[in-house]
């Protein structure tokens, strides 16, 4: 299980490190996985150098300070995430003219289905974040 989600969030591709972060971000928001979103979010603010980010991507990434290719990336996780058997070529088209190729697009697919379970398992169990996932990469280091 940790094995692949090291795989998957680390690989090296299309997708950036912090755009992979904003998909698990938004997805779990979405699952309402408390864990995901703070653990995540506190990735997401340090690896987009952004300490507002992870907030605006969680409550609504539809009003986020992102680039309209993100946004594109998160309309297609959100649908894999809530409503994957609605999958049509329109999806694949939408992606297109953003210049996602279909290892970064497997991709968006592999982190929103991943954290799909993730989320629910994470729900489950009760898991709680860790109290310093709240403040990473929100304040200057001192």
């Amino acid at each position: 299980f940790f094995a692949y989600h090291d795989a998957l969030m680390e690989k090296d591709g299309g997708l950036t490190k912090a755009e992979r972060e904003m998909i698990v971000v938004a997805t779990s928001a979405a699952n309402q996985c408390q864990y995901c979103v703070i653990a995540h979010g506190a990735i997401l603010r340090i690896r987009a150098k952004n300490p507002v980010i992870a907030d605006q991507v969680a409550i609504n990434y539809r009003k986020a300070d992102i680039t309209p290719r993100q946004k594109a990336m998160l309309d297609f996780a959100m649908k894999v995430s809530a409503d994957a058997q609605r999958i049509s070529e329109n999806d694949f088209a939408a992606l297109a003219p953003h210049g996602f190729s279909d290892d970064d697009i497997w991709d968006i697919a592999a982190i929103s289905a991943f954290f799909a379970l993730s989320n629910r398992l994470a729900n489950f169990t009760g898991m709680r974040p860790n109290e310093e996932f709240y403040l990473m990469g929100r304040l200057p280091k001192t």
